[in-house]
């Protein structure tokens, strides 16, 4: 039986390796349409944990991992040796970036040479780390050929970018997939295989338009939110209300599409991708200004909230310094566990630097990890248990992720002072609050 009708019955075996944010939500829902599933990481509390069915993510339950094990056959282990029998391998593994924002591949890397040990059929490879134009054929297909195999005859390789979104209520059957392979035949299996996951495919010409794909949709989206953000602080400087004039703005049916003002933009995905397109831009003596200033944009502004707590305060004849300050929300959007690139691990390292006494709360993340250049060594705050009527022990609420299910008029009712990076409170009449 050939790949593709295995594909077809169902009968291919899956691997997915890396059981991160985008690999663990991506073998769930495989393993759901029917197929068998193994989930490979390194970290062995991870592959314990699904083996376990206990879910280690905000947007997998255990009811999930239940149904998952219940349709197909989902496990999970930190041996890369049962690739000898997988069909199709998933590679979802981080790609960070360095401190000078060049992308890291090292992750990829290591899965491809751990694939290729064990390539030993014609098995469909795809990559779906978020990565710079050209990884797939440069860094990831010279370690597939090795032994004199050929990609495109002895296996089939092609990259589709992962477009998970934390928090999201669509199921990923419902988020068409991009695939773009190295051969014909490698494109038409991948497509194969997608279609009886998801209800929409799009195949494009080639893995490196792929990858561009995905780096288009975060890059239009760092520019779009740095842009709104640049904009709420000149409006501040004219008086005027940004989040009114976006409203505004909206009643356009044409032509606008509303971004909104945020203490910085948070998650593994939009404050980082983008710089893997200028990086490989610079390789070819092109300088992407609008990603580079996007950026700058955005690392500014976690200072302008801290500004502007200080001003609020000030206004009261609070010195930062003698403040008892509360940071409402440290994940980096809302309703979700997650606190990646959040505004809060910049913002919080300096109030404290500032020697204001800062306390959090976060119902989504109890405990969290404070490690910053402005701090001697790491800080572990914990959330504090919130009231109501706790607010008054607090100089100021600064609102930094707006998480649902609270009354939000009610906390501008109680807190002395209120700083909404949000626009969370609606009315315009207290006095009390401070918008960015």
């Amino acid at each position: 039986m050939d790949l593709k009708e295995k594909i077809k019955n169902k009968k291919a075996n899956i691997a997915v390796i890396g059981l991160g944010y985008v690999g663990l939500p991506k073998a769930v829902e495989i393993a759901k349409s029917g197929f068998s599933v193994t989930g490979i990481d390194l970290d062995k509390e991870k592959a314990k944990k699904v083996n376990d069915n206990i879910s280690y993510l905000d947007d997998i339950n255990k009811e999930d991992l239940k149904k998952a094990k219940e349709k197909g056959s989902l496990n999970a282990t930190t041996d890369y040796k049962v690739l000898k029998n997988i069909d199709i391998v998933l590679i979802c593994v981080p790609t960070p970036l360095t401190k000078n924002k060049a992308p890291k591949t090292d992750y990829i890397k290591q899965a491809g040479k751990a694939i290729s040990k064990q390539l030993n059929s014609k098995k469909l490879i795809i990559l779906e780390s978020t990565t710079y134009p050209g990884t797939t054929q440069e860094e990831l297909k010279p370690i597939l050929e090795n032994n004199k195999r050929k990609a495109g005859q002895d296996f089939f390789l092609a990259f589709s970018p992962e477009r998970i979104n934390p928090g999201s209520k669509v199921p990923l059957s419902k988020v068409p997939k991009v695939i773009g392979a190295i051969s014909k035949k490698g494109t038409d299996i991948a497509r194969s295989f997608y279609k009886q996951i998801v209800e929409k495919v799009h195949t494009v010409s080639s893995p490196k338009t792929a990858e561009m794909t995905k780096l288009l949709e975060n890059t239009y989206r760092l520019v779009n939110i740095s842009m709104i953000n640049e904009l709420a602080l000149l409006a501040g400087k004219l008086d005027i209300d940004i989040w009114e004039v976006i409203e505004a703005a909206k009643t356009k049916p044409y032509g606008f599409k509303a971004f909104y003002p945020s203490p910085k933009i948070g998650g593994h995905c939009i404050p980082l991708d983008p710089f893997y397109l200028s990086w490989k831009a610079r390789e070819k003596n092109f300088w992407a200004r609008f990603i580079e200033d996007a950026g700058r944009v955005n690392e500014q502004m976690p200072h302008f909230v801290v500004t502007r707590v200080f001003t609020a305060l000030n206004k009261k004849g609070i010195a930062l310094s003698k403040s008892k300050i509360l940071v409402w929300g440290v994940a980096y959007k809302k309703d979700i566990g997650d606190a990646r690139e959040s505004a809060a691990l910049e913002i919080i390292p300096d109030l404290l630097r500032k020697k204001a006494k800062t306390d959090y709360f976060d119902p989504h993340i109890p405990k969290l990890e404070i490690k910053h250049k402005y701090l001697d060594k790491p800080t572990i705050l914990k959330s504090i248990n919130y009231t109501p009527k706790i607010l008054k022990n607090y100089d100021l609420v600064l609102i930094l992720t707006a998480h649902s299910d609270f009354d939000y008029e009610k906390i501008a009712k109680n807190a002395n002072l209120v700083v909404d990076t949000r626009n969370a409170i609606k009315k315009r009449d207290y006095k009390n609050v401070f918008r960015l």
